[in-house]
């Protein structure tokens, strides 16, 4: 398994896409300190990722390509991580989706997106080939910090709450989620969900015959103030059917209910 890469310059460039100042950063509320895969090419803008993560306290490894990435992050997963990855889209052997789609077959790690592309059609397919979050360029230290932290919070990384606690199946219909496990089956077939899917189909799940708001959804499962709460939710929410409803455009077990939001129900019959 490959070190942390140490630092060699301690200014970043001036037009690298974000601003370098960390030092007034608090640290994530964990126990234990994260470990993050930062992907990038341009190695300023590793610099600058690295002193932003590092000023609280987090173990920081490097990839320069997306196939280094591929290689380097599932040794890590042998051992202990990776618990976040840092993903710029611009790589020069993979285009950013590719390596998400990649990296989503074995892990369900939080991905933050890095990227120039300001578009919604970019960030849609980012967020759909499995990225968790997506920040464009040029941003602030402390945005990025508060973004890392948000999503180790909503992933439950290390130190959070009490992993002695055993929860047993939950249940709707024929649908069960292994909530320690996080594995979710529909009559008994495996449902392969991204990080994102996975947790809105556990909060619906918990909260079974509930009716919750796309922004009780956007609260729970991205952890972050900011966003646009109801496209966000809807466009997983899509996806999410997609891979569990018999007939994904008439959904029996995701109901929408007007205005208001989303309901888990049983299906009939299951």
């Amino acid at each position: 398994m490959p070190m942390p890469a140490d630092p060699t310059n301690t200014h970043a460039a001036a037009d690298s896409g974000a601003s370098a100042s960390p030092g007034t950063l608090t640290a994530p509320e964990t126990a234990t300190p994260p470990t993050i895969l930062v992907v990038d090419d341009d190695a300023s803008m590793r610099l600058i990722v690295r002193h932003v993560l590092e000023a609280f306290g987090a173990t920081v490894y490097e990839a320069v390509s997306g196939r280094d990435a591929l290689a380097v992050a599932p040794a890590m997963a042998a051992a202990r991580g990776p618990d976040l990855v840092v993903l710029d889209v611009g790589l020069p052997d993979m285009d950013g989706a590719a390596v998400c789609r990649a990296f989503r077959t074995w892990s369900r790690a939080p991905v933050l997106v890095l990227s120039g592309r300001h578009s919604e059609a970019e960030k849609v397919r980012l967020l759909d080939a499995g990225a968790d979050d997506y920040l464009t360029k040029p941003f602030g230290a402390g945005e990025l910090a508060a973004r890392v932290r948000a999503r180790i919070r909503a992933a439950g990384v290390r130190g959070a709450p009490s992993p002695t606690v055993r929860h047993g199946p939950v249940r709707v219909g024929d649908l069960v989620l292994d909530v320690d496990g996080r594995v979710a089956t529909r009559a008994g077939r495996e449902l392969h969900l991204t990080r994102i899917e996975w947790e809105i189909l556990r909060t619906l799940a918990v909260r079974a015959g509930e009716v919750l708001s796309h922004q009780d959804i956007f609260d729970t499962v991205w952890g972050q103030p900011f966003g646009d709460a109801v496209k966000s939710v809807r466009v997983h929410v899509t996806n999410l059917r997609r891979k569990i409803e018999r007939v994904p455009s008439a959904p029996e077990l995701i109901v929408t209910v007007r205005r208001d939001g989303y309901q888990l129900v049983a299906a009939a019959g299951g």
